[in-house]
């Protein structure tokens, strides 16, 4: 049994922390009853920096793995668990795009909310669009400069060099995507689910999970898929990861709040120690053939393949637990979040969708510049750090222009400026 084999892929959470219990006097006289709310959002214009930080990080992390594996490669979650950047970055989304537009339908209706998260699919869409035309216009200008058309198989262009017509067809109806492009397609699908996931959750959030459980487990058991140009189906199947989508919503709407004494348990914490030393170990395997040995047939047949397009259960729970931990050891109101040794994986995180698309460009051209001119793991080391600079350096121009834009524009509503600023993918 090869890697690959047992692994078909190449921590971060929101959770709001508990309010302090207040004791308050004992009334003179029963009051009324009053029923909690189905729902709740933190406060108007609070930002939560640990969720820029960790989809920053994450941010950093899908640019480094779409690189050619080497030795900075080994410095990536993925190489130690069975999770990795992808489930942070989709939980997340689920969580800021709750808050954001979770607020706007309770202030504002369902026909506002609705209307506000369409427009925000559509940019998300048309910035697929434009990074799908340069990404092909980069990959074939590069290929025909150097006579080298292994980089149009390789990168999963060979389709459209032969069918144009069609193949920018199938691309606008998100069916065709070259590699490194199926998160976008996948957060599109998601966002427009996103109407009914909010007014499922304001009716019952617990009941919203539970059917979002009840679809990814028909997804399993019954294999439902969607399809993909020319053949196969889409590298992350929206039937199965939007439990991860939906369970970040149902924090962000309360779930994390009432999740806290749990999270706070020590029996969790052992649980999720024990669970990631697991993980870790069974990664070992797959990398030092010495170990491989050590581990039950009938575990191997139970556990393999760990599938990434079908979020397979191993992955879920290596997430659950890494956010877990994550939570209960790194506070909101921890200090080094205003560290300006931070400040550059935040500023990439508060601007994901722009630093997301500049990725994808620089992970090919860094692909290029080691294919072409090598150089080992220092050269390695230098594509990633130049990569990431540049990331940093154009999330900075993005904020400060939007700084001098706020300056001169009339302001808007808190929503409005949580949609515009990053506060969703």
């Amino acid at each position: 049994m090869t890697i690959a084999d047992r692994y078909t892929g190449p921590a971060a959470d929101a959770a709001a922390q508990a309010p302090a219990a207040i004791n308050p006097p004992a009334p003179t006289s029963p009051p009324a009853a009053k029923r909690a709310p189905a729902v709740s959002l933190p406060a108007v214009g609070e930002r939560e920096l640990r969720l820029d930080l960790f989809r920053g990080l994450a941010l950093w992390l899908i640019f480094i793995d779409h690189l050619p594996p080497s030795l900075l490669t080994w410095f990536t979650i993925r190489n130690y668990g069975f999770s990795d950047a992808t489930e942070i970055f989709i939980f997340i989304s689920g969580y800021t795009a709750a808050f954001v537009y979770g607020r706007a339908l309770l202030e504002s209706g369902f026909v506002v909310a609705a209307a506000r998260i369409l427009r925000r699919a559509w940019q998300i869409y048309v910035a697929h669009v434009f990074l799908f035309t340069i990404f092909l216009a980069e990959i074939s200008y590069l290929a025909n400069s150097f006579e080298n058309p292994l980089y149009t198989e390789e990168m999963g262009i060979m389709d459209f060099l032969k069918q144009p017509d069609i193949t920018i067809f199938q691309a606008l109806i998100l069916r065709f995507k070259p590699v490194n492009m199926d998160v976008l397609p996948l957060y599109i699908v998601l966002m427009l689910s996103l109407p009914l996931i909010l007014v499922s959750m304001r009716w019952r959030p617990d009941v919203t999970l539970a059917l979002s459980v009840l679809l990814y487990a028909a997804t399993l058991h019954f294999d439902l898929y969607f399809s993909a140009y020319p053949n196969g189906y889409w590298t992350f199947n929206p039937m199965a990861w939007q439990l991860l989508f939906v369970f970040g919503a149902w924090c962000a709407l309360g779930g994390a709040r009432r999740m806290s004494a749990i999270i706070a348990s020590n029996v969790t914490l052992w649980i999720c120690i024990v669970y990631l030393v697991a993980a870790f170990f069974v990664t070992l395997t797959w990398y030092v053939p010495a170990m491989y040995g050590l581990l039950p047939k009938r575990l191997e047949q139970w556990m393999y393949p760990i599938d990434k397009t079908d979020l397979d259960v191993l992955r879920f729970a290596h997430f659950l637990a890494l956010a877990a931990i994550t939570v209960r050891f790194l506070p909101r109101d921890w200090p080094g979040l205003k560290s300006r040794w931070l400040k550059p994986v935040i500023l990439c995180g508060q601007h994901s969708l722009e630093i997301f698309c500049l990725g994808v460009f620089l992970a090919f051209a860094g692909h290029f510049i080691l294919g072409e001119v090598g150089g080992g793991a220092a050269m390695h080391a230098l594509v990633s750090l130049c990569g990431i600079l540049m990331m940093w350096a154009v999330a900075w121009l993005i904020s400060w222009y939007k700084r001098v834009a706020d300056k001169s524009a009339p302001k808007k509503s808190a929503i409005g400026n949580a949609d515009l600023a990053g506060g969703t993918l």
